[in-house]
């Protein structure tokens, strides 16, 4: 029997000029979630998921999709500082090509290189400096970092 095909990452070219898309920080444990707009370009850390269990991760999921009704979806796609696979890539991918099949919406991805270590410096800019208090966002502000990325490249794609 043939392997079915697996659905590919969709163009930015396919999103409308305006709408709201929400961007996932995958990890085994949380998963970040952000929110933006692509008219303003602007971002904002949404919420963290937590569990390892993806039944549930996909409840919280549908309900922020059907809160929020983005135009499409982002997910953070980690590599390696030379851009070969890391060991979380596959997992990451996976995970993209389920929001495709469960949810029917666009869903891109985007180079996830040093968010979490660039979401550590900015929580602690902020003045956030235990542990304890930016463990329960760094993945949300993570996920910002990644849509915030996403979103500054396809806006200068059209300039």
């Amino acid at each position: 029997m043939p392997e079915a095909a697996t659905p590919e990452p969709r163009p930015a070219s396919d999103l409308p000029a305006r709408g709201t898309l929400l961007g996932f920080d995958f990890g085994l444990v949380r998963l970040g979630v952000a929110i933006g707009e692509l008219e303003t370009g602007q971002t904002s850390a949404l919420t963290t998921i937590s569990g390892e269990a993806n039944a549930p991760r996909f409840v919280a999921i549908a309900a922020l999709i059907a809160e929020w009704r983005p135009a499409g979806l982002v997910v953070g796609i980690p590599t390696h500082l030379d851009g070969t696979p890391h060991e979380m890539t596959a997992r990451c991918r996976r995970f993209a090509n389920q929001l495709r099949g469960r949810y029917g919406l666009p869903v891109m991805e985007s180079d996830e290189r040093l968010s979490s270590a660039a979401a550590e410096a900015a929580l602690e800019e902020a003045g956030q400096r235990s542990w304890r208090a930016r463990k329960p966002v760094l993945d949300a502000v993570a996920a910002q970092i990644i849509l915030q990325h996403f979103l500054d490249t396809i806006q200068h794609a059209k300039a």
